[in-house]
């Protein structure tokens, strides 16, 4: 047992290490608002998504119930940069005022990104990002419902993955349907600062010796159809396994 002692802590935020993802969603008049947030964790092809209740990407996703969940690589940086300390909501809420935040109408001219058509939702992907994933909203829960003066304050949007495209040289060789972690490099977003994951593996994984396509279960319904159920075998198709 280790001789030394734990000490307290209470850190105003608990970014302990999340990929970036950059929320692509669709305005009132048609336009296009993008969002980095890091708030973000899957099962299956399953996600929630954690935004503050007043941003204007969660006034988007609640009325259109759709968004992309687009993931930039460890080279991004300077894109997110960009739209960090922006906001699509005008007039600028007094909290993102306080922390020097700005409305951005034009979010696509100002990242310097590049919008590329959805199969099955509104919302665009975006062309620089390796990873985009569209996404239909199942449930919307608010958060710190324990607390009177700050319930509903965040909320916790958990969405369906219904169609991911990945750039080719990410798929694993062999798989259709895999995507091979010694290539992907995913920004990392800790405690407000950018990392990525140069060193690769650490150690070898236990559950890494798994089959991934025992986990297939978690994606699909067998009672009920959505689009983009039939992805895994499209793949099969293109990559001639």
């Amino acid at each position: 047992m280790s001789s030394i002692e734990h000490t307290i802590i209470s850190p105003a935020i608990l970014y302990w290490g999340t990929p970036v993802v950059l929320v692509t969603s669709e305005n009132e008049d048609g336009t296009s608002n993008i969002a980095p947030m890091s708030s973000a964790w899957w099962l299956g092809h399953s996600c929630m998504l954690g935004f503050g209740a007043e941003n204007k990407t969660t006034q988007n996703i609640l009325r259109t119930k759709e968004c992309v969940l687009n993931l930039p690589s460890d080279s991004m940086g300077g894109y997110v940069n960009k739209l960090a300390d922006t906001t699509g909501l005008n007039p600028v809420s007094d909290a993102k005022a306080s922390r020097n935040y700005k409305f951005v109408q034009d979010k696509w001219t100002r990242a310097g990104l590049h919008p590329q058509p959805s199969s099955f939702v509104t919302p665009s992907r975006i062309a620089e990002c390796p990873v985009q994933m569209e996404c239909q909203v199942v449930q919307a829960n608010e958060l710190m419902k324990d607390l009177p003066d700050r319930r509903g304050l965040a909320m916790a949007i958990e969405v369906r993955v219904l169609r991911i495209y990945i750039l080719p040289n990410l798929r694993m060789k062999g798989h259709p349907n895999r995507v091979d972690p010694d290539k992907w490099r995913p920004l990392i977003m800790s405690f407000q600062e950018f990392y990525g994951l140069k060193d690769g593996k650490v150690t070898p994984s236990v559950l890494g010796r798994i089959d991934e396509e025992k986990y297939r279960a978690f994606t699909k319904s067998d009672v009920k159809k959505l689009p983009g159920d039939d992805d895994d075998q499209i793949a099969v198709v293109e990559n001639g396994a």
